[in-house]
């Protein structure tokens, strides 16, 4: 346990280094208001900790460029998920981003001799801000967004019957922050909807023995700020039944969004994943940590 934190510290250190190294030979900016650029996913575009948002990462407006770094840790009941990555916007209109994933079996792994075995996926985004505000506008903000995912070790996966070990998702998501909106409080919400066949977000692969089609899925966060920087909020995520090795359960969080200022934000949750990979009632953890400048 202590290897592992020493390891997330470091990974954080590196990827805030690398962003400061970045930004002092860059034109960057915080024209944007505090927490407009969200948190980061695990799949890395900015949104929730399992909802991409509308938003785009950073603070930058106009000819300005905007990134985030993060690190995040899932601790459920029986197994645990890693994630770093790292994404760049500009003009507030398209976004960049990519997240390592690593994925330990845990209990899993010790049941099919495995111990230690971890999964690992790759996840390459794109997203686009085609119209509308968060904030001045009538119209939310609608942004189109692309991941392309590559699972890299694809052996058990296959075994339990999925089918693909890389796929494209494609997304649209629509989000609007009402200033004073409830009770005098700053009032978030944003809905997606994903085209997907992936099996527990591209972890256990795509496709199945039980369908192979993309489906029309359904995601959403709402959030209200308490006060300026702190948020309380939940999440919900769609997922498709591919598999008949497992049942796949939606996926919910409750969650504390704590915006130090517009270069440090932690996002601490409590979430339900359901059934992974048979496993049921997997609830536990999870904490993320982003550098945005």
């Amino acid at each position: 346990m202590r290897k592992m934190k020493v390891r997330s510290l470091l990974k954080i250190s590196l990827l805030s280094a690398a962003f400061t190294l970045f930004s002092a030979s860059h034109t960057f900016a915080d024209s944007r208001i505090l927490a407009t650029g969200g948190a980061s996913t695990i799949e890395g575009a900015a949104g929730g900790g399992i909802v991409p948002w509308a938003v785009l990462a950073g603070y930058g407006s106009g000819d300005e460029w905007g990134t985030a770094a993060f690190s995040t840790q899932l601790r459920i009941e029986d197994y645990s998920l890693d994630t770093v990555g790292a994404a760049v916007s500009y003009n507030n209109r398209i976004e960049l981003s990519y997240a390592r994933q690593n994925f330990d079996l845990g209990t899993l792994g010790d049941a099919l001799g495995m111990p230690g075995h971890r999964f690992r996926q790759d996840v390459f985004g794109m997203k686009y801000r085609l119209a509308g505000d968060l904030i001045f506008n009538r119209m939310p903000q609608i942004t189109l967004g692309l991941q392309h995912k590559k699972h890299l070790d694809f052996a058990v996966p296959t075994a339990v019957g999925a089918l693909r070990d890389s796929d494209n998702e494609i997304y649209l998501s629509a989000a609007k922050l009402w200033l004073a909106g409830l009770f005098d409080r700053n009032v978030f919400l944003n809905v997606t909807g994903r085209y997907s066949r992936a099996n527990q977000a591209g972890l256990l692969g795509f496709g199945g023995d039980l369908n192979d089609d993309k489906e029309l899925l359904l995601e959403a966060s709402t959030g209200l700020f308490l006060t300026r920087k702190l948020a309380l909020g939940v999440e919900y995520r769609e997922h498709a039944e591919n598999l008949g090795f497992s049942a796949q359960d939606d996926w919910h969080d409750v969650f504390v969004g704590y915006f130090v200022n517009k270069h440090l934000s932690l996002v601490g949750a409590f979430a339900d994943l359901g059934t992974v990979a048979t496993l049921p009632d997997q609830k536990g953890w999870y904490m993320s940590f982003a550098f945005a400048y």
